[in-house]
């Protein structure tokens, strides 16, 4: 049986050691860090995430705000209250929570971000550093899978890691990562029209999941001992259930741990990470302003 990788615990390490460190800073009489969201609409979903990121920012000692717009919101209202968190001092850094509405342009949103309060790493700038190798704020899923790797003492330098996926939130940056010299690791990127999918993902010492389909991935696809980590994350419905639905990722969990080396559940997972490192960039930037 593989070796199961506790994304939640090593979550609340990272925040542990973040709620350290604005403690320090409020000994000192600073302010805490501050982490707004921008929301438009009442997507579930979306919903959700803004109140479990307003919940994780006060277990750590932050500031947290929420503009929650109208789905009717023009774009150019919308660019506004972007202005306005721009201007803002006492907001270190921001997220602009998706799916917008579908007439407001995600590329003329996300542009529009200042780079230095950009805590998803979308903007244009910030992208391009990390392509460059440069410091910058990290994408926070990401970030997440690298965290949960290297507090893991998993090898990466010159291992195959293989990603399925190459969506812009996740797999192309994700590969960024993988490849930067700190982590060493030889990239294949697979996709949609990827051929021979299964005998690519087959070579992988370390294989990331993060293609959209549940438990799509089972054991046939894993090499014996593999890192197996898991992006994925799924409602479905089982009526059977006292809640009428399970949760699953693209990894067909209880298959490929029996073949693995060491593999992230779902949930339980990658999920707990992302929230960890978005706050990992607000401290950041916090830090950043104070040693302006």
């Amino acid at each position: 049986m593989a070796t199961i990788i506790d994304g939640k615990l090593i979550s609340e390490n990272i925040k542990t050691e973040i709620a350290i460190s604005v403690k320090g800073l409020l000994d000192k009489g600073l302010r805490a860090p501050h982490l707004a969201a921008v929301i438009a609409g009442d997507d579930g979903a979306a919903l959700s995430y803004v109140s479990s990121i307003e919940k994780q920012c006060k277990g750590v000692g932050f500031i947290s705000s929420v503009y929650h717009l109208s789905a009717n919101t023009t774009e150019e209202e919308f660019l506004s209250t972007i202005d306005f968190l721009n201007r803002d001092e006492e907001i270190d850094g921001y997220i602009i929570q998706m799916p917008l509405p579908k007439h407001i342009s995600v590329d003329k949103v996300t542009a529009h971000v200042a780079p230095e309060k950009d805590m998803d790493c979308f903007h244009p700038m910030n992208m391009g550093n990390l392509l460059l190798g440069k410091d910058c704020y990290l994408p926070a899923t990401p970030h997440g899978v690298i965290e949960l790797i290297q507090r893991s003492n998993i090898e990466t330098k010159g291992k195959n890691c293989v990603i399925v996926g190459r969506s812009n939130i996740v797999g192309k940056p994700l590969a960024m990562l993988m490849l930067q010299k700190s982590i060493n690791a030889t990239v294949t990127v697979c996709h949609s029209h990827t051929q021979n999918l299964k005998k690519v993902c087959q070579r992988a010492d370390i294989l990331i999941v993060a293609i959209g389909q549940p438990e799509m991935i089972t054991a046939d696809y894993v090499k014996e001992g593999a890192t197996v980590i898991d992006v994925g994350i799924h409602r479905l419905e089982a009526p059977e259930l006292p809640k009428g639905y399970r949760l699953c990722g693209d990894v067909l969990f209880d298959e490929v741990s029996k073949k693995c080396g060491a593999i992230t559940p779902t949930p339980g997972g990658t999920g707990s990470m992302t929230t960890a490192c978005l706050l990992q960039n607000t401290l950041k930037a916090r830090l950043l302003k104070i040693n302006e």
